[in-house]
């Protein structure tokens, strides 16, 4: 990744209180570990946030903690991205519109990793299922949600990428190619509509302690790295009017949130 094509988080920047005030987001993969600090820090800076996964006591759970802060009333939309199809997806956007008559933001922070394996031994079903929810889900609930969108005076749909050269080594198998096929899809869909009232975003996160992180490096003492708390201000930040200065580049954070570029 040239540097040309990364932006950095602006040195000491926090969301301004209310700066995504009456706006309707949706977070895929809001059960998981950036997608529900996600949906915290989006409540706080004023947005409604939809929060769409698999597991419904976690995402009820992530609710009334959403509901406690007082700041704007969320809603719950379990789907199974592996299962999902086109209809599902669709239906979705309608029930968007139906309840909050918007949609101002997606950010895609679902995914799936089953380890580090050689290619020979990946389960050809698993490899499907991972070039499922990591590539095609995205772009299936995107597509579905484009005019919803569109209506909005300015929006912004955030990828959560990984460091393509850690995952195109050995044993990344199909968790890597469909991180390689998003960053490409990104910069697709991102000179698509450069011109236009939405914006696409790419975030790279440092390593964090999460799930997906400990299933990578069991040995590793995840204490060390940072919670996915410490992270969730920059999709605030992408979501929001500052964001546009990140627009076409990947913002990287792995230098740490304050690091020039």
């Amino acid at each position: 990744m040239r540097d040309s094509d990364c932006a950095r988080l602006p040195p000491g920047w926090t969301a301004a209180a209310g700066c995504l005030k009456d706006h309707v987001v949706l977070i895929a993969g809001a059960a998981g570990g950036l997608g529900r600090a996600s949906a915290l820090a989006i409540a706080r800076a004023g947005a409604a946030p939809v929060l769409l996964g698999r597991k419904v006591r976690a995402l009820e759970k992530l609710y009334d903690e959403i509901v406690a802060l007082g700041t704007a009333q969320p809603a719950i939309y379990p789907l199974d991205l592996e299962g999902a199809t086109p209809r599902d997806y669709e239906e979705l956007a309608d029930g968007i519109d139906q309840e909050f008559g918007r949609l101002d933001g997606i950010v895609n922070a679902a995914a799936h990793f089953s380890g580090l394996q050689p290619a020979g031994a990946i389960d050809p079903m698993d490899w499907l299922r991972t070039l499922h929810v990591n590539l095609s889900a995205p772009f299936l609930l995107l597509q579905a949600c484009l005019p919803l969108l569109g209506k909005a005076d300015r929006a912004s749909v955030v990828f959560v990428l990984d460091d393509l050269d850690r995952v195109g080594r050995a044993h990344w198998g199909s968790y890597g190619a469909a991180k390689h096929a998003l960053a490409g899809l990104v910069s697709t869909l991102h000179q698509e509509h450069e011109d236009g009232p939405l914006r696409v975003h790419a975030l790279l996160p440092p390593p964090m302690r999460t799930g997906l992180r400990r299933t990578a490096y069991f040995g590793e003492n995840s204490l060390q790295l940072p919670l996915p708390e410490a992270i969730a201000g920059a999709v605030v930040y992408l979501l929001g009017a500052d964001g546009a200065a990140a627009r076409g580049k990947v913002l990287d954070l792995r230098a740490g949130p304050s690091a020039e570029g």
